[in-house]
């Protein structure tokens, strides 16, 4: 494809894209999150995300190996499914939940930088931060790749080194004791149900590995690159993540972490390193979030411009200059921003948990149904990874549905409108 250069991101880089997008939202806006539906045991659940992770991960890394592609994701369908309904429907939920997690930590940033500030907020002031910091990294991504790559891996290394100082140095003040929080602040419902819910958001937070399918075109030697880097950036993403789990839930009590949870990293600060602490935290947050959301829109806008290029996904150039994969840059940073400005931050992971399971057992499900032998895929694995999602799933689904029925409906409608919208179109394009 024209517009991308092969072997223009490094191993290194590479890894930078993936641990810039797992480590940000991921961390800051998840753990309590995680913390509310799985109670007292919660570090143990990014473990488990990390497992059905990796199982999750051996399908997109035995395709990248075949099919590297700037597509990543998008190809990956179209060689499973062929170019049709179920493809480009797959490819644009994908892209979807991209965007969503793009909102998810725009929100994040807006919410850990109003902790700098004493007094009372105003709720208005989350968006706006957050469309600030979409339109930030609208501007660097047009910058190209060597600018994106070298801040992507310099920021994560910053981000990596920080939190892993402040979560090491939580857990010493602690005296090295591993405190499952107060039981008796646990919420009453919490249940196996729930916490197998809870699963969901840690893949969330995990799944930022697909930035690196969505390069591997880009990326040097892919082949044997693209797997590597995805098995790194998980890796050193669990391990951050949990370092912190154990320094939050060693500081702060279950009830403290969920009244908390949109800012529970800067809130389990406090006790340990007081407002240095708070400050600390939020800086990196920060440096997090910009990296997570620079990353994301990178990747994203080159999967919806492979899929227009294919003539998947209906394209309008409304007179902007420049390539497709700019005028699909700009599509992702709108629709970034009104996610931003329409959910918070529990119900923009939801939705985004929901939309990205479903693509993900279409992903796996075609890889064992057309293409294990092709690119030489174990069936157990391919086949344990979708039975996982669907626990996850499910759980998840029946969870939401009792406590918050509108982030079920409105991830339906969703799912609903891109099948019908897609099968409108393809069906008006080959007419």
């Amino acid at each position: 494809m024209p517009d991308y250069k092969k072997n223009s991101i490094s191993l290194t880089g590479a890894v930078g894209l993936g641990t810039g997008v797992m480590i940000s939202a991921g961390i800051f806006a998840l753990l309590g999150q995680v913390a509310e539906l799985s109670g007292s045991w919660f570090p143990l659940i990014f473990i488990i995300g990390s497992i059905v992770t990796a199982f999750s991960a051996y399908s997109y890394v035995k395709m990248s190996q075949e099919y590297p592609s700037a597509g990543g994701i998008g190809m990956f369908l179209v060689k499973a499914y062929g170019k049709g309904t179920i493809t480009a429907s797959a490819a644009l939920m994908m892209a979807v939940s991209m965007i969503i997690n793009q909102s998810l930590v725009a929100r994040t940033f807006g919410t850990y930088t109003l902790q700098l500030f004493d007094g009372a907020q105003t709720e208005w002031l989350v968006p706006l931060l957050g469309v600030g910091l979409i339109v930030v990294s609208f501007l660097i991504n047009i910058s190209g790749n060597t600018f994106i790559q070298t801040f992507t891996s310099i920021a994560s290394l910053i981000k990596i080194i920080g939190l892993s100082t402040m979560a090491i140095a939580g857990i010493i003040v602690a005296d090295f004791a591993f405190t499952i929080p107060n039981k008796a602040s646990n919420p009453p419902d919490i249940g196996i149900v729930s916490s197998v819910a809870a699963i969901a958001l840690t893949i969330l937070a995990f799944k930022g590995f697909t930035t690196i399918t969505n390069s591997g075109e880009e990326i040097t030697k892919p082949k044997k690159n693209v797997g590597r880097a995805i098995t790194i950036s998980i890796l050193v993403s669990l391990s951050v993540y949990l370092l912190l789990a154990w320094a939050v839930s060693s500081n702060l009590t279950l009830s403290e972490i969920i009244a908390a949870k949109d800012y529970a990293l800067a809130e389990a600060a406090r006790p340990a390193f007081g407002d240095f602490g708070v400050w600390f935290t939020v800086i990196l947050a920060i440096i997090a979030t910009i990296t997570g959301i620079i990353a994301s829109v990178f990747a994203v806008s080159r999967m919806l411009a492979m899929l227009t290029e294919m003539k998947l996904i209906p394209h309008k150039h409304f007179h902007m200059p420049g390539s497709i994969q700019k005028h699909t840059l700009v599509y992702t940073v709108v629709l970034a921003i009104v996610l931003t400005v329409s959910f918070d931050l529990t119900r923009i992971a939801s939705i985004g948990a929901i939309l990205y399971l479903v693509m993900d057992i279409m992903i796996h499900w075609g890889v064992f149904r057309h293409l294990r032998k092709k690119v030489n895929a174990n069936p157990f694995i391919v086949v344990s990874a979708i039975v996982l999602d669907l626990i996850v799933l499910s759980a998840f689904l029946w969870v939401k549905f009792q406590s918050d029925i509108v982030v079920v409906v409105v991830a339906i409608l969703m799912i609903t409108f891109i099948f019908i919208g897609e099968y409108a179109f393809l069906r008006k394009t080959s007419d």
